[in-house]
């Protein structure tokens, strides 16, 4: 039975550093894990593995069009802090029906949304199912338009229902991009190799591109689209949150 009081939790970790975030979400569940994708994910790994000496189960989407470098990040990962990293991959006869009715660009014409949410959402929504919190890389200055309000705990009001209750943990909510790679340059922790080339936020490979340095780092995801609310569907709550 969950007992943390999430209201309380998110007003006592204001401030405060994401390592407290991290050792408050590994006490409080069993049935939890680190979902990684990118640079603030994989400085969540160290956190756990090197300061706090916490084994803590990782997963990462494979929705089949990540680009090269992505997988061999994931694999350096991997072999860096030997650790395993569950890829959890569409569902075959979804991702098939849709391609054969669609195409393999259809998010160019009709929106992002439906694509991700057959190789994105419904995968992560099956991983969620089976656990009672996650913890996520995200951090408010990512996105102004949808994430300037996340708190360092908060219910996900996007994945839970009656029935059960999720969790989820933004450790480096108040962090900036700056912070984020101090800790990796100060850490030698890896990263994936398309950030030398001026990729900042990383999707799949026809969805993301470099920014130039004025530009925020959600301008190189969907970039035909509204710039506003660049969100994929992991984190929808974002978008109910924000609105007025």
């Amino acid at each position: 039975m969950q007992t943390l009081d999430i209201n309380k939790a998110a007003v006592e970790l204001r401030g405060r550093p994401p390592t407290e975030a991290l050792r408050l979400a590994l006490d409080s569940f069993t049935d939890i894990a680190v979902s990684f994708s990118g640079a603030e994910d994989v400085v969540l790994v160290d956190m756990c593995y090197r300061l706090l000496q916490r084994k803590v189960p990782v997963f990462s989407l494979d929705t089949g069009r990540l680009h090269a470098e992505t997988y061999r990040f994931l694999e350096r990962v991997r072999e860096h802090y030997d650790l395993q990293i569950e890829l959890m991959a569409p569902d075959a006869l979804s991702l098939q029906e849709f391609t054969l009715n669609k195409g393999l660009y259809s998010f160019l014409r009709d929106g992002h949304q439906e694509c991700c949410g057959i190789r994105k959402v419904q995968p992560l929504r099956r991983k969620l199912a089976t656990l009672d919190a996650w913890i996520t890389g995200q951090r408010k200055d990512q996105s102004p338009g949808t994430r300037s309000a996340i708190a360092m705990v908060e219910e996900d009001t996007a994945f839970s229902t009656a029935q059960h209750r999720l969790v989820k943990f933004n450790p480096l909510a108040d962090w900036s991009s700056g912070q984020i790679w101090d800790y990796i340059r100060e850490n030698q922790v890896p990263y994936n190799e398309l950030h030398e080339r001026g990729f900042v936020s990383i999707g799949c490979e026809p969805c993301t591109r470099a920014v130039l340095p004025t530009q925020h780092e959600r301008e190189g995801r969907w970039w035909w689209e509204n710039r506003e609310a660049k969100e994929c569907g992991l984190h929808a709550g974002n978008i109910q949150k924000d609105k007025p």
